[in-house]
């Protein structure tokens, strides 16, 4: 008769807390590690792991996975990549609490800020919930990986305020109907509140955490703080704006209440206008001085596959270039073909800094387009003597709007830099969007990309350091409990890969959407195979269909 459910032997153990790898074997008894080393007897499942590398499952603390859950329930491509728990609701957006009147607004803000196709959340999301508690319940009936799921501010607000939500400070009575709110999700188990300043909702309005005064955030941030649960923020990182007014504001807030807190993101950026080391400085700042709070960088450079005809979050910051990415194709090939609208649109590219001139020609239909494979906006625009935005209409005009960009180089793509932020104590890595703007990249891969590029290309990095960024170091600032190490009584959240050839794989454009839509995906490579609660879910690419996964 079998002593374990599961028996992975011969491992080169990395235990996730920095020390160095072992040989060794681990036994799970249901859901939980019953033993790690030299393990007598036999499992009901046994597995040989020679030559592969053993962690903790890879935690995701930055994804948009909430209307995906509601057709997916493994949230492909994510746990591929060695992910065993994910964190959503981020950036002020959630699918609950929400009245039935206002479903279509935040489906609205969902499409707005993190660049979703409305028509397929109107097709797929039932709201059949009001709550967060009874959200939390249907969600929580069948999950591939764990999952947390943040309560959005800016949806709270609405719930609470209506209309008013974007248009003033909150009341008094207001204030205590949203922090009753927030306790009864968190008891029901929120994993915390997230805010936004860097989003415009679908009209180009400020969203609702604009209007928040100090007394609303010190009511609220008590609550998170008395659940010691988490609060993220997404600083105004705009063109021109202060990204620092909000380290400055939730640091002392996070002093104040003792509430966890993260802030979202911060990148290596050529042109802004604060700079990564002032934001990295200011969260430092706040440590020394006690606050909880870390911020939070992704791995990989940002670059982005550009299609105006599917949509592009870049354009969907100004309003008219919002409208245009709104519209089905022959109405972007309308208002582009206006002329009345060019002058508008050029004004609203300048906004948009040097993001548009560095775009490049990847791919083409219209044969008058051709000579422009490979060559930026900005190179053909100085050779032709016209604006950039004339360039760029011009071009998707010819093609119908079926051209592609790509924008590569902008972001995290200065190595010394960027492993700078990668291995800071004062650092979370996450931040990488997974499950969010499907038709510009593939947010997941960044935990295969992070042995690739800085353990084993750059070899910045070692493996147990790697390991240890993607699991303990995240799973103590968020306060993920029982996750995040191998240890004998610890959830059986594990990850079996090939540490020689662990990397993301090609992006690729899928129609695997409910109705036929298509969106970018990655898959993993080395990556053998995925344990979720001591369930395999994933083995070799291949998705068993096992749903053991938890509320986090």
């Amino acid at each position: 008769m079998p002593n374990h459910s599961l028996v992975i032997r011969n491992a080169s153990i990395v235990d996730g807390t920095g020390g160095a790898a072992f040989a060794g074997d681990l036994a799970v008894n249901g859901e939980r590690i019953a033993a790690v080393g030299a393990v007598p007897g036999r499992g009901e499942v046994e597995v040989d792991a020679r030559g592969l590398t053993l962690a903790p499952g890879f935690i995701d603390v930055h994804t948009h996975y909430d209307p995906q859950f509601c057709w997916d329930t493994q949230a492909t491509p994510t746990p591929e990549h060695g992910v065993t728990s994910l964190v959503m609701g981020n950036c002020s957006v959630s699918l609950a609490p929400v009245r039935p009147e206002a479903k279509d607004r935040l489906i609205g803000w969902f499409g707005a800020v993190e660049d979703m196709d409305g028509d397929l959340l109107r097709r797929t999301v039932s709201f059949e919930w009001e709550t967060f508690e009874d959200y939390l319940a249907s969600l929580g009936q069948s999950l591939g990986p764990n999952v947390g799921v943040f309560m959005g501010h800016a949806v709270l607000r609405l719930y609470v305020m209506g209309e008013a939500a974007q248009q003033r400070a909150a009341s008094d009575d207001e204030i205590g109907r949203m922090a009753a709110i927030l306790r009864a999700a968190l008891n029901a188990g929120a994993f915390g509140l997230s805010f936004t300043y860097n989003h415009l909702d679908e009209t180009g309005a400020e969203l609702p955490c604009s209007y928040a005064d100090r007394r609303e955030l010190v009511a609220l941030l008590k609550e998170v703080a008395a659940a010691d649960r988490m609060v993220e923020v997404a600083p105004d990182v705009r063109m021109g704006a202060d990204s620092l007014v909000a380290y400055e504001l939730f640091g002392a807030l996070a002093l104040e209440t003792g509430a966890r807190v993260t802030l979202s993101p911060i990148l290596v950026t050529r042109g802004r206008t604060t700079p990564w080391q002032d934001m990295l400085a200011a969260v430092e700042h706040w440590r020394a001085r006690g606050a909880r709070i870390t911020g939070q960088t992704q791995v990989r450079p940002l670059d982005l596959t550009i299609d105006l005809g599917k949509g592009s979050l870049l354009f969907g910051k100004t309003q008219l270039w919002r409208t245009v990415m709104d519209q089905p194709v022959e109405g972007k090939l309308a208002i582009l073909a206006d002329p009345g609208n060019r002058a508008t649109l050029e004004a609203e590219t300048e906004e948009m800094g040097g993001t548009v001139r560095a775009m490049m020609v990847q791919k083409v239909v219209s044969p008058q387009n051709e000579k422009y494979i490979g060559r930026r906006l900005r190179d053909v625009a100085a050779e032709e003597g016209r604006h950039v935005n004339d360039v760029l209409i011009d071009i998707v005009l010819a093609d119908r709007m079926a051209t592609e960009f790509v924008l590569n180089g902008l972001i995290h793509a200065d190595v010394p830099s960027v492993i700078a932020l990668l291995d800071n104590p004062a650092i979370t890595l996450g931040s990488a969007d997974a499950g969010a703007h499907i038709t510009a990249f593939s947010g997941a891969g960044d935990t295969c990309y992070l042995f690739d590029k800085f353990v084993r290309t750059e070899k910045l990095m070692s493996v147990e350091r790697a390991v240890q960024r993607l699991t303990s170091d995240i799973a103590r600032e968020w306060n993920i409990k029982d996750r995040g190490e191998i240890t004998v009584g610890k959830f059986a959240d594990l990850v079996l890969f090939d540490p020689q050839t662990i990397a993301r794989g090609p992006e690729s454009w899928v129609n695997d959407l409910p109705g036929g839509g298509g969106r970018y995906v990655r898959g993993a490579v080395g990556v053998e195979r995925v344990i979720v609660n001591g369930q395999t879910i994933v083995e070799r690419t291949a998705y068993t269909g096992a749903t053991p996964g938890r509320l986090l």
